[in-house]
């Protein structure tokens, strides 16, 4: 009798640290949202620009983990510690109330994290 193999997707420590990213970008999408509607809103996505941010870091330790240990391509940390820049950069703009900038910046974080997660997704 032929013993049939499953295939167990297996995820990397970089694609879920890119998944988690993603998933705080688009939870920051819904507290501003929020921030119109409800009177805690603000607090929400205080709060959500912290982890937002925490997870931007983790992406590019994922990505140092990655190259360094494992010996994989350099490209990732590049791409995650640009991804951080641009992190700051949204976290300053949201502070001063540039909401002119910090919106379109956020949309354009989300669509480059969910590329990203696709291109790791096809990598893997």
């Amino acid at each position: 009798m032929a013993t049939q193999a499953t295939a167990q997707r297996r995820f990397s420590f970089l694609q879920i640290a890119i998944a988690l990213q993603t998933l705080t970008i688009f939870l920051q999408a819904v507290s501003a949202g929020l921030l119109l509607t409800a009177s805690y809103g603000e607090t929400l996505h205080s709060v959500g620009a912290r982890v937002m941010y925490a997870a931007s870091m983790l992406y590019v330790i994922a990505a140092i983990l990655a190259w360094k240990p494992g010996g994989g391509p350099v490209t990732p940390v590049w791409h995650a510690s640009g991804f951080l820049v641009l992190a700051s950069v949204q976290v300053v703009l949201g502070i001063a109330h540039v909401p002119s900038v910090h919106l379109p910046l956020g949309v354009l974080m989300f669509g480059l994290s969910v590329l990203a997660l696709a291109r790791r997704r096809t990598l893997a």
